[in-house]
């Protein structure tokens, strides 16, 4: 039978570390003299009380190992235990948030998508302002453990590729995760200062300065305004574009660089052709927008390099409506959001590799057509790519392209039009934030939809967080049997 008091323990202890965290944004709230700091000190007793107690009561079954069924478990259950406490501030503070919205907005910060469903920020108080950016700063340290500790481990969709340069985790997941983490934590909260020593320094007030530090690292993209980065402009933009990149990068690879590889980040093969493909994407949106809305060439360059960054890293930040940009850069919004950054990183969707993966094995399929007799083996950095990984790799293109399908399809059976529909189901799989068109699109939200909608959208979000297939497993009758 099998023993789920392992993971109702590490579960236990995350819901605690959370309500903890529900401290800082109360003692804002505390010094701003606004009572909503009651809110917080109630979500916090009620959240730590909750998380300590399920600890306490799996404590007597922790074990320094975890099988591969604990790990699915782990892996799903704490992004659905975790959302439904940082609910709680929504739902009993300024916001009054119907379960559904605050269950939403919950969960698009712990995945780092960055959809909201609420409107007015400027009013809000800035407790819980900073919940929000505390909530995808956290996911986002979150996803990079996950990625560098339990996907390798469950093979989901080709990370196993990264198994040897994410520590050898095999038998001791736990104490692992607890040392990767760490490691990564300094990291991270060094990025983070940095992006928020930079943000004051190019003029903006320090409290936005934090709360988009928070959500620029995590790449989540939650802002304190309802226009989004289209209420800073110029250099900011800038600083923001290089932090979101910095985000987008594999943090494993900073470990490296600390170590004393210093060439460690540009070495990897999926960092060159991400910066590639920015570059070129963004010369050419920048070229066809000045075209198309003529406009001073910094301005053409500067609209195009963040939004371009903002999208194919997830973050969804947007600094311009480029819904009024014309359809053939719209399209081109759609497309790179379903690329993503790299592996090991906080951005989402796809990844790079996947695709530098895909197309090896593509330039191998060819190369074995025009010539039978030749021996030809799919290769990545240097090192030749086993079938499991291919497979694993392909099995994910299919099960996204048939999520996003069956999603975009349930969506429009809520009554939501194509785009909508479309857009909706892409931004959510892919953790982006904005969709398309008036109502989703980059000046609007996600309040509007009903809330078959929203539940849907938020089981997606989820789904694209864990990779889908991590997912998917715990579904199949053979899992529970095994």
């Amino acid at each position: 039978m099998l023993d789920l008091r392992p993971v109702g323990y590490v579960i236990g202890l995350l819901v605690a570390v959370l309500g903890a965290s529900m401290i800082v944004p109360m003692l804002l709230d505390l010094a701003d003299g606004n009572v909503h700091w009651q809110v917080f000190l109630e979500s916090a007793v009620i959240t730590t009380l909750g998380g300590g107690l399920v600890a306490l009561s799996c404590a007597n079954g922790v074990k320094q190992g975890l099988s591969i069924q604990q790990t699915f478990l782990l892996t799903t259950g704490v992004w659905l235990a975790l959302p439904l406490f940082a609910a709680i501030p929504f739902v009993l503070g300024a916001t009054e948030a119907r379960f559904v919205d605050a269950f939403f907005e919950a969960m698009s910060g712990l995945t780092t998508t960055g959809a909201t469903v609420f409107s007015g920020l400027e009013a809000l108080p800035r407790g819980l302002l900073l919940w929000r950016g505390i909530l995808q700063w956290l996911g986002g340290i979150g996803i990079i453990v996950v990625a560098m500790v339990f996907l390798p481990e469950l093979r989901v969709g080709g990370m196993q590729i990264f198994k040897s340069e994410s520590f050898d985790t095999m038998g001791k997941i736990l104490p692992r995760a607890t040392e990767i983490a760490s490691r990564i934590a300094v990291i991270y909260v060094s990025i983070t200062v940095a992006c928020v020593f930079f943000y004051i320094t190019f003029g903006m007030q320090p409290f936005d300065a934090v709360v988009h530090a928070l959500t620029t690292v995590s790449t989540g993209g939650f802002s304190n305004y309802d226009a989004s980065f289209a209420t800073f402009s110029g250099p900011l933009e800038y600083v923001a574009t290089v932090f979101m990149i910095l985000a987008a990068l594999p943090f494993v690879r900073y470990v490296q660089m600390v170590n004393g590889s210093t060439l460690a980040v540009w070495r990897d093969v999926q960092v060159r052709a991400f910066i590639l493909l920015l570059c070129a994407l963004t010369l050419g949106m920048a070229l066809v927008l000045h075209m198309v809305q003529p406009r001073h060439p910094e301005a053409a360059l500067r609209e195009a390099l963040f939004n371009a960054t903002s999208i194919i890293s997830g973050t969804g930040y947007a600094s311009a409506d480029y819904m009024q940009w014309g359809s053939l850069l719209i399209a081109v919004f759609f497309f790179i959001g379903l690329i993503g950054g790299c592996a090991g990183s906080t951005s989402c969707s796809i990844k790079i590799f996947r695709y530098q993966l895909l197309f090896a094995s593509i330039r191998t399929q060819l190369q074995r057509t025009r010539s039978p007799n030749g021996i030809f083996t799919p290769r990545y950095a240097g090192r030749r790519v086993d079938d499991e990984v291919l497979n694993s790799v392909m099995t994910f293109f299919v099960f996204f392209i048939v999520s996003l399908g069956l999603t975009a399809v349930a969506l429009g059976l809520t009554g939501l039009d194509f785009i909508t529909s479309l857009s909706g189901a892409a931004s959510a799989l892919a953790n982006i934030g904005p969709g398309l068109g008036d109502r989703i699109g980059p000046t609007g939200n996600f309040a509007s939809l009903n809330d078959t909608a929203k539940w849907i959208l938020s089981a997606a979000m989820l789904l694209g967080r864990l990779e889908l297939l991590a997912v998917f497993v715990i579904l199949t009758v053979p899992f529970w049997r095994a």
